[in-house]
Order: C-alpha cells, then sequence, then structure tokens
C-alpha cells in the first residue's frame, strides 16, 4: 500500500516531465519549405544573392521552454546556387569555399536566449572552410500547428553575418564586400 501512494504521488511529476519535453522536429527540405539563402555586396555597388539547395537537419523546439530549444544543419557546400553557373563554379573552388576539400558546412547549436516568447539568439558552432567559429542568429519564431496532412509543424527565421576572413576565404572582393549575410527560413515537421 505504501509504495501504491509512493507510486501516485509521484504521478503527477512524471506526467508532467513527459508534457514539458520538447518535440524533435525534422527540417522540411523534402517538401522545400526550407531554405537557406545568402547574400554579399558586389563592389559595394549592388548585391548578389543565392542560396543553399541541398542541406538537413534537425531540431529540439518547446514552446513552454524554448530555452532548451536546439538545432543541427549540415549544408552540402557543392550546392551553391547564385543564379550564374561560371560565377558558382568560381564560387566552389579554391578561392572561395573549396568544396573539394570541404564538402560539408555545419551549425551545431549550443545556447538558445529567449528574448520574448517569438524571438531570441541561438548561439553555436558554425564550420566552414574547415573552420569553427561560436556565432549569434537572430530567431524569429513565424508559427506553428497542425499541417492538412495530419502531421505537426513549426517555423523559424533566422539570420546572422559572417566575416569571410574568420574562415579563411581570403579572396579580394573588395572593402564593402568582407562579410556575408545568412537567412535561414526552417520549417520542421514533428517526428
Amino acid at each position: 500500500m505504501k509504495s501504491l501512494k509512493l507510486w501516485l504521488a509521484a504521478l503527477p511529476l512524471v506526467l508532467f516531465t513527459q508534457l514539458s519535453q520538447a518535440a524533435s522536429y525534422v527540417i522540411d527540405t523534402q517538401g522545400a519549405h526550407a531554405f537557406i539563402n545568402f547574400k554579399i555586396q558586389h563592389l559595394g555597388y549592388s548585391w548578389l544573392t543565392g542560396r543553399f539547395n541541398t542541406f538537413e537537419g534537425s531540431f529540439d523546439y518547446d514552446a513552454k521552454a524554448p530555452e532548451k530549444s536546439k538545432i543541427e544543419v549540415l549544408i552540402q557546400t557543392n550546392s551553391i546556387d547564385s543564379n550564374h553557373a561560371e560565377r558558382d563554379k568560381h564560387l566552389k573552388g579554391k578561392g572561395f569555399l573549396d568544396v573539394h576539400k570541404y564538402p560539408t558546412a555545419k551549425f551545431v547549436s549550443t545556447k538558445y536566449t529567449p528574448k520574448d516568447t517569438e524571438t531570441g539568439t541561438l548561439t553555436g558552432e558554425f564550420t566552414l572552410h574547415g573552420i569553427t567559429k561560436t556565432i549569434k542568429i537572430d530567431v524569429k519564431k513565424i508559427g506553428e500547428g497542425a499541417d492538412p496532412w495530419g502531421g505537426y509543424r513549426v517555423g523559424f527565421e533566422g539570420t546572422t553575418r559572417i566575416k569571410l576572413t574568420d574562415y579563411g576565404i581570403t579572396y579580394n572582393l573588395g572593402p564593402k564586400s568582407t562579410h556575408v549575410d545568412l537567412e535561414l527560413l526552417i520549417e520542421g515537421i514533428r517526428k
């Protein structure tokens, strides 16, 4: 009888712990509902934009405990697409991404700091061109809910800026073209 009372007393704690665990999501690249875009100034006169077409990843998220969120993304650098084949060949070469030597880039989060219920800062380790640096990504939640196919989704956008020379990319594009702005539009499907 005593063990039954202890079990009943512990039941709410067990249920709360199970309910408060973050859900796991896979990034919906199959349905093309996720994007990794970039832009960099071209000679200081205009913007060059593009994206990475092939990447994958997953994340954990719980709206009641967003500080426990985490994400991991793996990018195939050979999938860079600036809408110009000759430029893409140049960007894939040794002066920039050197995709034969460094076929992937990777981001692994280490901390999420909420600012409010919809925004926060994601900190993590970003590896590009064989070099790993800590970066911060400004995150905004777009929304979450059931989808028409019986699943559950949540979406975020994130922005950050990286300095090319921090990652050993020293090709001189001019003084206005030293940083790349990254935009991540991530929609996840709950596993």
